[in-house]
């Protein structure tokens, strides 16, 4: 199994010109691969609602409106496109917790080291991987987020790239990122008919990897189009590897 469409593109995703030329088209509100409420186990678990949060590739999504509403205090949004920003700026003028600003991913210089709790892509990294130069790109992206994050900080990569062709990019050492994953079906997929041996929920528990962070040998996913979700925490020099109590499986707050 490895999914990428990376040599499929017949667009320059890592091209601000090709997003300009989207939004002007779809100016209209639009979530990539799962809306705030599919995610909404993960992030909670994950990122505290008073980290300080970067949001790569922010596009016209709702996601961090719904982060804002569901009690997050502080959200950075970035995006490649000048018409994105613009418009995402003035419909959200009024709310202090969200700012935007225009930037490329890879080059994130006017942060400063350990300026986030946070990171979260959604599709940010997948653009880049159907760019020009995809290798090189997304070093680039993944060593800046990886400068930005604090220690027992947390990047959050929603993607559709299973671990053949996303863990290679994630586990190079100098990051030195503790990884876990989850795979979560793409919005619509038909569970399982009642009897049959699969959980509703399972896919809030983390999913066993090797070490060489691939998946084992006889795991079928449930969904061939599902979503994975990769929680890349930053570890200091002082951190230990092996054991951590947010690896537990997630729960569900069925209040909301």
């Amino acid at each position: 199994m490895m999914r990428d469409v990376s040599s499929f593109s017949t667009y320059n995703y890592g091209d601000a010109l090709y997003w300009d030329a989207r939004y002007v088209e779809e100016a209209g509100s639009f979530d990539w691969y799962q809306r705030y409420s599919s995610l909404r186990p993960f992030v909670r678990h994950y990122v505290p609602t008073s980290s300080r949060v970067l949001m790569v590739g922010c596009g016209n999504a709702l996601m961090s409106e719904d982060m804002v509403k569901d009690g997050y205090e502080d959200i950075m949004n970035i995006d490649i496109s000048s018409v994105a920003i613009e418009m995402m700026s003035k419909k959200y003028e009024y709310i202090p917790q969200l700012k935007y600003m225009k930037m490329d991913v890879r080059e994130m210089s006017a942060f400063a080291d350990d300026s986030f709790g946070s990171v979260i892509d959604k599709g940010t990294l997948d653009s880049l991987m159907c760019g020009n130069d995809a290798p090189i790109s997304a070093a680039q992206m993944l060593g800046e987020v990886s400068r930005l994050l604090k220690p027992g900080g947390t990047y959050m990569l929603i993607t559709y790239g299973d671990p053949k062709v996303r863990m290679p990019h994630l586990m190079r050492p100098v990051y030195n990122w503790k990884i876990m994953l989850y795979i979560i079906p793409r919005p619509g997929f038909h569970k399982p008919a009642p009897g049959s041996s699969s959980s509703s929920c399972a896919y809030l528990e983390p999913v066993p990897i090797t070490e060489n962070g691939l998946l084992p040998v006889d795991y079928v996913l449930q969904d061939p189009d599902s979503h994975f979700i990769y929680i890349c925490k930053k570890m200091d020099e002082n951190s230990e590897l092996n054991e951590d109590s947010s690896s537990y499986p997630l729960r569900v707050d069925k209040s909301l």
